[in-house]
């Protein structure tokens, strides 16, 4: 028997149409593009052109995480619950993506005449609320792609086109603080001002369109009901010990990254450029377009994995070339070759595209297992469990980075780092990673809910439903 008959074949009931895949990729441009520029570009804005201090901005983002404890579930459980006639999700994702858009511009459009600590309190402030917007979003936004369709491999499919579109909007978050430094501005705290502007219009664009395309496939709504119990979920999300190794991978390594949250950015302006922001701003918006660029490209091989050798088995290929990428800076950090640095951001973003694709369909699979023991969807519960344990692995990050920033000596009020400062950040921002990402591939071995069970789950779901039909 070929190889090419050793793997099923998607039904064309089960295939997703094209205009919703696209529809569902726009809408991943809040996560992956806009809601992450705010992590790399807070420090940027914040603590250098603003002053405040690494670590209260560490906390600043912190804080937000733990209100996410609370709202994550409780939006993903009542998106679960909720029945309309535009379905369970739309109503969500639209009213989300509208508050979104206009929470990102509110965080950027800050007086800088403001103390240090009014500066701190508005930027905690505008984070709560942004966050709390996205949730209302995103959370039922990936809900519904775990349930457009139950097959092992569209499911992969519809999550790879959200992974293609999202960052294509990437490509120009980090192009955001050369724009902002431009001669047209005063300096880059108005120009972030006006450049926020465009970003909120894009943001209601790619927010609406998933909510009047996208639909949720009709066996699995049906499959839902209002009785889901809320603390009864939160159990099966905690017993679950599948959902818990891939949510136990994703923390590990995101976590390990956002440990060195905006070392990088420091790096390359104080080691690689001596201090010249306006020159490593040109340089990490290079950085920035090559990740962009890889992540949409490694969408076609990480496709190709899937379908070949299992979702496990991808995420730990991929995960090898992120710690590849991580130790390749030992060299590429280059004063003399500054380009040097794009080689590990294209291992590292292919491997990060490939996590986060492949997890959130990994988690679609968990929830089908869910179905087949518990008879409830509850899409809206794990994607929210899943994403709470992610927002809290970078907020942790967020944290941890601005104490290890402090560790190192690091002093804002200067363009010029000492040779020990530049050393530890280096050393921090190339180790931690590496170790964490192996951790994670240590974590997939022998996973267990493989192609084969998979497509089990489906038919015996597909058993139930005929006998209970009359």
């Amino acid at each position: 028997m070929s190889r090419a008959h050793e793997h099923h074949v998607t039904a064309p009931e089960d295939r997703v149409p094209v205009m919703q895949k696209v529809a569902f990729g726009l809408g991943m441009a809040v996560p992956i593009a806009f809601v992450n520029s705010v992590a790399q570009l807070t420090n940027l804005i914040y603590n250098l052109g603003l002053g405040v201090s690494v670590v209260l901005l560490g906390i600043a983002q912190m804080i937000p995480r733990f209100w996410d404890a609370i709202s994550d579930p409780i939006v993903g459980h009542i998106s679960d619950r909720t029945t309309t006639r535009w379905g369970r999700r739309r109503p969500f994702i639209l009213l989300g993506g509208i508050a979104t858009s206009i929470c990102y511009v509110l965080i950027w459009w800050v007086p800088a005449t403001w103390s240090q600590a009014m500066l701190f309190a508005y930027y905690l402030g505008a984070c709560l609320i942004f966050y709390t917007a996205s949730t209302l979003f995103f959370v039922p936004l990936n809900a519904l792609g775990c349930g457009m369709s139950r097959d092992y491999h569209e499911k992969t499919r519809l999550f790879a086109y959200g992974s293609f579109f999202g960052n294509v909007f990437a490509i120009m978050t980090p192009w955001m603080y050369k724009i902002a430094n431009l001669d047209w501005f005063e300096n880059e705290v108005e120009g972030m001002r006006y450049v926020a502007l465009v970003g909120g219009v894009v943001i209601l664009v790619t927010t609406v369109l998933p909510a009047l395309v996208c639909k949720e496939d009709r066996d699995v709504a049906v499959s839902s009901g209002p009785e889901i119990r809320f603390w009864a979920t939160m159990h099966a999300t905690t017993r679950n010990r599948i959902f818990l190794r891939v949510v136990a991978v994703v923390f590990l390594i995101t976590a390990g990254f956002n440990f060195v949250n905006n070392f990088t950015n420091y790096i390359m302006i104080f080691y690689v450029y001596g201090g010249d922001k306006a020159a490593a701003g040109t340089m990490l918006g290079i950085n920035g377009t090559c990740w962009a660029i890889t992540a949409i490209a490694a969408v076609f091989p990480m496709t190709w994995s899937d379908q070949n050798l299992g979702k496990a088995r991808t995420v730990q290929l991929f995960i090898v070339l992120m710690v590849a990428g991580s130790f390749l800076k030992i060299v590429c950090y280059s004063p003399t070759y500054p380009w040097l640095s794009c080689f590990p951001t294209v291992l590292i973003s292919a491997g990060m595209l490939a996590l986060y694709t492949m997890a959130v369909s990994m988690v679609a699979d968990v929830c089908s297992l869910d179905e087949l023991e518990s008879g409830h969807r509850r899409e809206g519960s794990f994607s929210a469990v899943y994403y709470w344990w992610l927002k809290m692995a970078v907020s942790l990050g967020y944290l941890v980075s601005g104490l290890l920033l402090k560790s190192t000596g690091f002093d804002e009020s200067t363009t010029v780092q000492s040779p020990s400062t530049l050393f530890w950040m280096r050393f921090w921002e190339i180790g931690l990673p590496g170790v964490l990402s192996l951790a994670g591939v240590l974590l997939l071995a022998r996973y267990p809910l493989t192609e084969a069970r998979a497509y089990e789950i489906k038919a015996l779901l597909k058993q139930r439903k005929a006998q209970a039909t009359p």
